[in-house]
């Protein structure tokens, strides 16, 4: 059934985070490979599974028919063991707290690109919030990136949700890869042709949170000498309010960076649309040809995909060192050189 031994992953190592529990499942799941996990998320201030991490390994055995060992809420320690099919279907997640829906979806994406079928997901949380990607940044960044590896993959906000309360659904759609993902080659940054954004802000009208987040952030950028369209939305849908602002930069050679941030109590509009766009500002300064978040989210695809994916990091979180190790301990190469990243896939095919 299995290809290989249980794989042991030390899950205090390079970041310490959830991305180590969620990435080292997919693979997993993927290699088909039985996973043993220890000291799960070991450095984080709460150690141990949190319900959206609990979340999103269940999501993932759903996916492959996997037997799991030892989840639970808090949990440090538990063993994940692959069916031998990804089966796709319509699936129905809810976290049950504000945990980050984006998260859960960036753990089960690379399973339901190797779907026996197309995968529909609707999943219950959190969708904007602190330390997690926003889907705007997904459906922006990450998505056109995927598509040019051969991935047909839709991502929509259905309903916002935000700390503390959660309450937001999103929907995923993929259609599974025809046989292998593509390499990617990204290694000149090119110059900015278009620049776009989405502010987006919740029960927060009367505030105009939504025209003075995107306000500020232009401000930010015309003085850098960039001019940007940024979509303003005023949503009565969510369960609270809550807002978020989005930015992504197209460049003449098929790079695309992007920046966002949520609002949180005491957080001006003005200071997210500062902030956004600095951050955008910043990544581009380096040269990089993937912003500091898809720089890490797509070394798993990169991992996987047949050939060698290639670009340029604005610098080397830890987020990105955790992802290139686990990549490693599955049989992907990696090379990095400075901010430079070579990743030689394993050419898992459908």
């Amino acid at each position: 059934m299995y290809h290989e031994p249980m794989i042991h992953i030390d899950g205090a190592q390079h970041s310490g985070s959830g991305t180590v529990v969620r990435f080292a499942v997919a693979l997993a799941a993927l290699t088909r490979q039985p996973l043993q996990l220890f000291n799960a998320r070991l450095k984080r201030d709460t150690p141990g599974l949190r319900p959206q991490h609990l979340a999103a390994v269940r999501a993932c055995a759903e996916l492959c028919g996997a037997q799991t060992e030892g989840l639970a809420v808090g949990s440090r320690e538990f063993t994940f063991r692959p069916g031998t099919a990804i089966r796709g279907g319509d699936y129905t997640w809810d976290i049950g707290t504000a945990g980050s829906t984006t998260m859960l979806t960036l753990g089960i994406l690379p399973l339901a690109c190797f779907a026996d079928g197309p995968v529909t997901a609707r999943i219950t949380g959190g969708v904007f919030q602190d330390f997690a990607p926003s889907p705007h940044h997904c459906q922006h960044v990450l998505v056109p990136l995927l598509r040019r590896m051969g991935a047909d993959v839709e991502l929509r906000v259905l309903r916002p949700g935000y700390v503390p309360r959660g309450g937001g659904l999103v929907e995923l759609r993929v259609h599974p890869v025809s046989d292998a993902l593509h390499r990617l080659e990204l290694t000149e940054q090119g110059d900015v042709c278009a620049l776009s954004g989405i502010a987006l802000a919740s029960h927060l009208a009367e505030r105009r949170v939504s025209e003075r987040m995107a306000r500020a952030c232009e401000a930010a950028l015309a003085a850098a000498g960039l001019r940007c369209t940024i979509e303003r939305i005023d949503d009565t849908a969510a369960t609270h309010p809550g807002a978020s602002l989005a930015l992504w930069a197209e460049t003449s050679t098929g790079c695309v960076l992007g920046a966002d941030r949520a609002g949180a109590p005491r957080r001006s509009s003005e200071a997210i649309g500062r902030f956004v766009a600095a951050s955008l500002l910043d990544d581009l300064a380096t040269g990089g040809t993937m912003d500091r978040h898809a720089a890490d989210q797509i070394a798993l695809f990169a991992a996987l995909a047949a050939g060698t994916t290639t670009y340029i990091a604005p610098r080397i979180t830890d987020h990105v060192d955790s992802t290139l190790w686990l990549a490693e301990q599955f049989g992907a190469t990696v090379r990095c050189d400075e901010r430079w990243i070579a990743i030689d896939g394993i050419g898992r095919r459908r």
